[in-house]
């Protein structure tokens, strides 16, 4: 096989096209995470009813009787009283109570199969994912740079190519600098 502009082009792409699908389905889920998170979205809502408590009462001892009363069996981030609300935050629920009512709802929370996990090498912050990812970029490096050699005549980077590369560099950054 001859090295050209083409063939690295071309196997780059071959090798990469999982990954490149990947990032862009998981990608436009992360653009709208606050509509639809993959990674925690609402599975279940359930209601209850506890006794009335007031802030004081809201301890570390109290919100761990509350949870076990409620049967979850999850990891605890945190907890915060105001004035009115006891919110627990867990890795796959939320626990909200009226301390006045003492009406209570639980939030669980599940990951969407395949897409929570394609959303997940977006975050990634391992060692073999940090090399590996830093190929890929080296790849679309490559893939940029030959892709501007593969046409010739009327289509080449020169001709046509130019222009719509410096578009595609004007709109990200007026977006960076002007809308954000």
């Amino acid at each position: 096989m001859k090295l050209t502009s083409r063939n690295t082009h071309r196997d780059i792409a071959y090798f990469y096209v999982g990954l490149i699908i990947a990032f862009s389905i998981s990608g436009i889920f992360l653009n709208h995470r606050r509509q639809l998170n993959p990674r925690r979205y609402t599975y279940e809502t359930r209601e209850f009813q506890v006794n009335p408590f007031t802030k004081d009462q809201a301890d570390e001892a109290f919100v761990k009787q509350l949870t076990s009363a409620q049967k979850i069996d999850d990891e605890m981030r945190r907890f915060q009283a105001s004035d009115t609300e006891l919110s627990i935050s867990f890795t796959q629920n939320d626990v909200k109570v009226d301390m006045a009512t003492g009406k209570g709802s639980i939030v669980t929370y599940r990951t969407i199969p395949l897409l929570g996990q394609m959303t997940q090498l977006h975050q990634d912050t391992s060692n073999w994912w940090i090399y590996y990812s830093d190929f890929f970029g080296l790849g679309m490096l490559t893939l940029a740079i030959t892709g501007m050699f593969i046409e010739k005549g009327k289509n080449s980077f020169r001709k046509r190519g130019l222009k719509l590369a410096l578009i595609g560099i004007i709109f990200p950054l007026i977006f960076l600098f002007l809308l954000s």
